[in-house]
C-alpha cells in the first residue's frame, strides 16, 4: 500500500496527516501507526491524524500517539484545522469539528489556529501536584527545572507509578512567572519529553488560574517548541468553560511511504 501523507508541527509538536476522506486509510493498523511514527524507520512524528468526513460537523479528526493509542491531542487538532482547509473541508475562516472528546469550535486566525477545548471539570489537588483532564489526563507539578533529563526521569517516574501505570498519565513541569507561565510536558503514548503539548499547557494554565484564583483571563505560555496562549473562564462550581488554545501551526512536508509486504 502506498501512503500519502501530510506532516505539520504545532510548536514543534509534530503530526502526519491523512486524508481519509474516500476511507482509503480505514484499515491502518495499529503496528503500521506505530512504525509511521517511529523516528528511525517511519517517517518520524509525535502522533498521527486521519481526517475524514461526518455528517453533522466538517470533519471528525481521529487521533493517535506514537504508540497507537488514541486520545485528544489540542496541538494535533490545531494541524488538523489547518489540514482540514488545505484540502478543502472547511469553507470559512470558522469550523466545527468532532474529536475523541467530542465537538470542538476552531477558527483560523492568520498564522495562528484557535480551538474551542471541552469544558473541564474540578482540579485534583494533591501534596505539591494537581491532576486535571483537558481531553486527555495531566498530572501538573510545579517545578521550575526544566532540565531535559530533569523532565525525562519525573514525567517517567509518575507516568509508571502504581497509581497511574495501568491507565497512563501525561507529567507537565510548572514555572508561574510574573506575566506568562512555562511549561514542560512528558507525554503517554510518546513516553518521552515533547517539544510542546496542547493539552498539558492548557492544563497547566488552568492549575495556574487556579492557585491564582484568576475567574476569567489568558496567559502566555512559553514551551520548547515556541509560544502558545490559554484563555479561560473559571465558574464557581470550579469547573472551567470557554477554554481556548491559541497558537501557531505550520505545514513541514509531505510524501509517500510504501509498506513492504
Amino acid at each position: 500500500m502506498t501512503l500519502h501523507f501530510d506532516k505539520y508541527q504545532g510548536t514543534g509538536n509534530d503530526f502526519i496527516l491523512l486524508d481519509n476522506t474516500s476511507n482509503a486509510y480505514d484499515n491502518l493498523s495499529i503496528n503500521q501507526i506505530k512504525l509511521l511514527c517511529d523516528r528511525k524507520y517511519g517517517i518520524g512524528a509525535d502522533g498521527l491524524i486521519l481526517i475524514q468526513r461526518h455528517r453533522d460537523f466538517d470533519f471528525e479528526m481521529i487521533y493517535y500517539n506514537a504508540d497507537g493509542t488514541q486520545s485528544f491531542c489540542g496541538n494535533g487538532s490545531r494541524c488538523a484545522v489547518l489540514y482540514a482547509a488545505k484540502i478543502g473541508l472547511l469553507t470559512s475562516s470558522q469550523t466545527h469539528f468532532v474529536a475523541i472528546d467530542g465537538p470542538h469550535d476552531a477558527w483560523l486566525c492568520q498564522d495562528e489556529v484557535k480551538i474551542k477545548m471541552s469544558e473541564v471539570q474540578p482540579i485534583q489537588c494533591l501534596d505539591n501536584a494537581f491532576v486535571i483532564d483537558t481531553g486527555s489526563p495531566h498530572y501538573v507539578l510545579l517545578d521550575d527545572n526544566h532540565n531535559a533529563s530533569h523532565v525525562e526521569e519525573v514525567g517517567r517516574r509518575i507516568r509508571y507509578s502504581d497509581n497511574y501505570k495501568a491507565a497512563g498519565i501525561n507529567v507537565n513541569l510548572l514555572e508561574i512567572g510574573q506575566k506568562h507561565i512555562r511549561v514542560a510536558t512528558y507525554e503517554r503514548g510518546v513516553e518521552h519529553e515533547t517539544l510542546s503539548c496542547g493539552t498539558g499547557v492548557t492544563g497547566a494554565a488552568l492549575v495556574y488560574a487556579h492557585i491564582a484564583q484568576i475567574l476569567e483571563g489568558k496567559i502566555p505560555v512559553h514551551t520548547k517548541g515556541g509560544p502558545l496562549m490559554v484563555e479561560w473562564k473559571y465558574n464557581k462550581d470550579q469547573t472551567f468553560s470557554d477554554v481556548y488554545l491559541i497558537g501557531p501551526a505550520h505545514f513541514v512536508f509531505k510524501g509517500t511511504y510504501e509498506f513492504k509486504g
